[in-house]
């Protein structure tokens, strides 16, 4: 058989897998509970698969491989390792993730600090997620129109259609168990490339010779205030993020939350080097001129993997590395759109459009946002419309700075109010904007840190002045 025939081969019998999994998946929906928290049911294996898989995105495989072939060498590994760091620090928080008895982050605000907090961070999480399911369109589509050789549009068609139907078949049983599968693939199908690409250089002492020194360090390419940069991003983002935040709803139980963390950080540990060696390797392959960096170059440095696959391992092996490569990003596009629907049909539909709406009804409008999430992702997919992209991504940014602190607070801290949320969300995005614009300049920090610092001025400052009045919420931390 051709390689590059059993490459695509490897490719279809993958997807075709997904799709299989969302249909067996769909057999275990009796409830918008099973749908959107997987009944509650996760075990830590399983809950540490699909955080990772969810986490683990284009970026973290494609983006690392680029970074470390680029000016980050070994330093390219801490994108990675910063996700683990935030799951180790979350699993302190984890049980009570677990604990609160939520489908969704919007939900969350409104039992706790009422129907206005609810309706505000609903809008503030949906928003980003119609954007992110797209940008994840995109990224797996041209890495799947690069690795096999079909147009982008068709790429793009072809992968919007697989992530939108086992996610609407199966819900997060289905974005679980797919994604537990995709972790599998991208950790296995990267490990497998080292030795083939190792082979090819003459040993890990002749990568080591060929690239420039400062490329085996793990700072002389990252910046201290990139790395703790990132870990802050990494927690707050995790903590309020709807596609993240949901797999602790959906443990079993506080203790398999914890579990689930740590595995997680673990897994991301491990794999946070894998990518990083393998772009080095390529660039030690140029330097001694046994790879073309006119060809690695031709589709950018983003996909030195992929031609350093091509270059130097049997067509079966590519197969199961573009399939992990491809699962990178599927497996978030897959949580940006449950979490996009479960937003809307947990916390819109159900609260303000049709509030005697049943279960079954909530389930069915779910599934019905999900399809038209997923036909607006293909739309700005297939259109390319980058600069929508980027307002939306800055619109997931934003997320994280004003709502970290109410969320936190809120499992912790009986006093923290309605008015110290609505003032931390609104002092928070703005900071953000005045300082991703360039408006204000914060010491040159990431536009995230000094969004924290001023939400959690106002927090605490609106809560003290005007703290919770018990009484008009359900959802309490436990008694002191």
């Amino acid at each position: 058989m051709n390689a590059n025939v059993m490459v695509v081969a490897v490719v279809i019998i993958y997807l075709l897998v997904m799709l299989a999994i969302g249909y067996y998946s769909s057999k275990k929906i009796t409830s918008n509970e099973d749908f959107m928290v997987a009944g509650r049911n996760l075990g830590p294996i399983l809950l540490a698969g699909t955080l990772s898989a969810t986490e683990i995105g284009g970026g973290s495989s494609l983006g690392v491989a680029e970074k470390a072939y680029g000016t980050w060498g070994l330093g390219a590994s801490w994108y990675v390792t910063t996700m683990g760091i935030a799951f180790v620090i979350l699993s302190f928080v984890a049980h009570k993730f677990r604990a609160a008895e939520v489908k969704t982050v919007p939900e969350y605000f409104r039992r706790r600090y009422g129907r206005s907090a609810g309706l505000i961070t609903s809008i503030i999480m949906l928003l980003p997620l119609v954007g992110l399911t797209a940008s994840q369109f995109i990224a797996s589509a041209t890495i799947v129109s690069v690795m096999i050789g079909v147009s982008p549009k068709i790429a793009v068609t072809i992968v919007a259609l697989v992530v939108t139907v086992y996610a609407i078949m199966g819900g997060l049983w289905a974005v679980a168990l797919t994604d537990f599968v995709q972790v599998f693939l991208i950790v296995i199908g990267m490990m497998l490339a080292i030795p083939f690409s190792l082979k090819l250089a003459g040993g890990m002492d002749n990568v080591i010779a060929n690239v420039p020194p400062e490329t085996m360090s793990l700072f002389s390419g990252i910046k201290v205030s990139t790395i703790v940069g990132l870990i802050i991003m990494y927690i707050a983002s995790f903590t309020v993020g709807q596609e993240a935040v949901s797999r602790f709803y959906a443990a079993k139980n506080g203790k398999v939350a914890v579990q689930g963390s740590i595995i997680s950080a673990i897994i991301n540990f491990v794999y946070a080097f894998i990518p990083t060696i393998l772009g080095i390797t390529t660039l030690a392959l140029v330097n001694m001129n046994k790879l073309d960096s006119a060809v690695i170059m031709k589709d950018g440095a983003r996909y030195a993997l992929p031609h350093l696959a091509m270059n130097t391992m049997p067509a079966i092996i590519v197969g199961l590395l573009f399939s992990g490569i491809i699962s990178a990003t599927m497996s978030s596009a897959d949580s940006d759109l449950l979490g996009a629907g479960s937003i809307f049909g947990n916390d819109i539909y159900k609260i303000y459009i049709n509030p005697k709406a049943t279960s079954d009804q909530v389930m069915k409008t779910t599934k019905i946002t999900m399809i038209i999430v997923g036909i607006l992702g293909w739309v700005i997919a297939i259109t390319n419309t980058g600069n929508l992209i980027t307002i939306l991504m800055f619109s997931f940014t934003l997320r994280a700075a004003g709502a970290f602190f109410p969320y936190v607070f809120g499992l912790y801290w009986k006093k923290s109010s309605l008015q110290g949320t609505i003032a931390s969300l609104i002092s928070g995005s703005i900071v953000v904007v005045l300082v991703e614009r360039k408006i204000v300049n914060f010491f040159d920090l990431d536009p995230i840190i000094p969004g924290l610092i001023v939400s959690l001025i106002f927090f605490i400052g609106f809560t003290l002045l005007m703290p919770s009045n018990r009484e008009n919420c359900d959802l309490l931390p436990e008694d002191e």
